[in-house]
């Protein structure tokens, strides 16, 4: 729309209604990884851990970004809903691998490369577990099944597409990253056996 040096335009209505929730909801966003890694530095008393931890939630945001424009939804308040609890149990499904990784080292003496390996292969079924329960709860919403079930749409997908890639990828870059981070550090550490050429 032209419009002369003279002339304003205000939005008003349900956009400056969106632009306050989408900032409200950029705040959020912000004090919630904060929080977030807090209470993960305060668990595993590391600062660390909790980065490795937190390499889900990017995982998953893929996903959010695939999934909505695939099914016609959009970045709304309800979607970005959905993100926020996606945080949560991506969150929970690296706690898994990393903290039983951890009492491996610790109570089995075993290396970080097989105890990573051990605890994928472990904690694989409650991850599964928890996702798909997640997931299959999610897609009658996702479908628009029942009354009143449009506007709770897009936080359902948001949340089916972002835990489907967060689950898919978790599994290989935490432990890689696991292994990248404490593999190396057990590598620098003295009095480890060196290798011997066999002749």
């Amino acid at each position: 729309m032209k419009t002369g040096k003279n002339t304003r335009v205000n939005l008003r209505g349900m956009v400056e209604g969106m632009n306050q929730s989408f900032k409200s909801f950029g705040l959020g966003f912000i004090l919630s990884f904060i929080l977030l890694y807090l209470i993960l530095t305060a668990q595993f008393r590391s600062f660390v851990d909790p980065f490795l931890i937190m390499l889900a939630i990017p995982m998953g945001f893929i996903g959010v970004l695939i999934i909505l424009p695939l099914t016609g939804a959009t970045l709304n308040v309800m979607s970005l809903m959905g993100v926020l609890m996606l945080i949560g149990i991506a969150d929970s499904n690296s706690i898994l691998i990393v903290d039983f990784a951890h009492k491996l080292e610790q109570e089995e003496k075993l290396p970080p490369g097989e105890a990573v390996i051990k605890a994928c292969r472990v904690r694989l079924r409650p991850i599964l577990m928890t996702s798909l329960a997640t997931i299959i709860g999610m897609i009658p919403m996702a479908l628009k099944l029942g009354a009143g079930a449009e506007q709770y749409a897009p936080m359902a997908r948001a949340i089916i597409g972002g835990l489907t890639t967060s689950v898919i990828f978790t599994v290989f870059i935490v432990p890689a990253a696991y292994l990248l981070v404490y593999g190396k550090r057990d590598r620098q550490q003295p009095g480890s056996p060196e290798l011997v050429p066999v002749v």
